[in-house]
Order: structure tokens, then sequence, then C-alpha cells
């Protein structure tokens, strides 16, 4: 059987277990929690990337030198398409084709600097979690619809079954099997099939 060795290599084990709990458990030091330990493989890209990050905090745009800046591109564009398109207004008035290329342009510009931005690993990743759990969501939702279409086919099959199982366990007086029911149910279910 079991002895006392068993019992106490038992104990020893769990102590152990207790002690690598308590390890887990302990808090680490301030200083290691707000530091970055990287692999040693990927540093290089980790490094690279919080330099880039760095980098665009120290230079900041001022809105109004990029509105400036937006501008000029806008008239030289405006200038170098003039002498190949011109946008006319339905009236056809010169001034009001500028104002209307210039806003055009700047909303193409908008709308390319916005959409061409880099984009972090810690953004990729949000949207590559966020195009999974809309999966998952999808997903549960078509398994609830065809879960609740197979209890709906099960409640109505039982419920055809116990009626028919009414009708034809009726019995006569005398404890025989009513065939009067038994050979018109059946003639209802051919009426139905045909």
């Amino acid at each position: 059987g079991r002895g006392f060795a068993f019992r106490r290599k038992q104990k020893i084990e769990q102590q152990y277990r207790k002690l690598l709990k308590k390890r887990r458990q302990v808090p680490s030091r301030q200083d290691d929690q707000f530091t970055d330990t990287y692999p040693e493989h990927l540093k290089h890209l980790y490094l690279a990337e919080e330099e880039k990050l760095k980098k665009q905090r120290r230079t900041p745009d001022d809105s109004a030198s990029s509105e400036e800046k937006l501008n000029k591109a806008a008239e030289f564009v405006l200038e170098t398409m003039r002498c190949h398109c011109i946008v006319w207004p339905p009236d056809g008035d010169e001034n009001k084709a500028k104002i209307f290329l210039m806003f055009s342009i700047r909303e193409w510009s908008v709308v390319t600097q916005g959409k061409f931005k880099n984009k972090t690993s810690n953004q990729k990743a949000k949207e590559e979690y966020e195009k999974i759990k809309a999966e998952h969501a999808r997903k549960k939702e078509e398994a609830e619809k065809r879960k609740q279409q197979r209890e709906e086919a099960q409640r109505l099959y039982k419920k055809k079954k116990m009626e028919a199982y009414k009708i034809l366990s009726k019995k006569t007086k005398k404890g025989q099997p009513n065939l009067n029911l038994q050979v018109e149910f059946l003639l209802q279910k051919i009426q139905q099939n045909t």
C-alpha cells in the first residue's frame, strides 16, 4: 500500500508547489515594472520604432504652418494643372474654377495624408484583434440562430410524434387497439404527402 514515505513525498511536493506559487505572486520592483525588456533577436526593431516615435514627438506640426504648406502646394498644383486642364463650374467663371480646384485638391491631400499614415505594430495588432473579435461575434450569432432553429424543429417534431402516439395508442373499452383511428391517421398521412 501507500506508506509513510509516499505521504512524505506528497507533502514535500505540495510545499514546493506552494513556494513556486508564492514566488509568482511577489510583485516586481517599481523600476523593473516600467522598463522595457525586449527579446534579443527583436531588440533592434523595437528600438528603431521607439526612436521613430520619439522623433515624431519632438517635431509636432503647427496647424498654421501645415495650413500654409497646404496652400502653397495647392497653388503650385493649380499652376501646373492650369496649362493641362481647367475644371469649370457650370456658370464658367475662372475665379470660381480656381476655388473649386483648390478645395478638391485640399480634400484629396487630407484624405491621402490620413490614408497612407504608417501604422505602429500596436495599431496593427488592435485592428487584427477587432477583426477577429467581430468574426467571433458573427460566428457566435450564427451558431445561436442555428441552435434556435434546431430546437424549434425538434419541438415541432416531438409535438407531432406525441399527437401520433396519442392517436395510435387509443384503446377500445375491452383494451384492444382502436383500428378505426389508426386507419384514419394513416389516411391523413397519405393525403398530406400527396
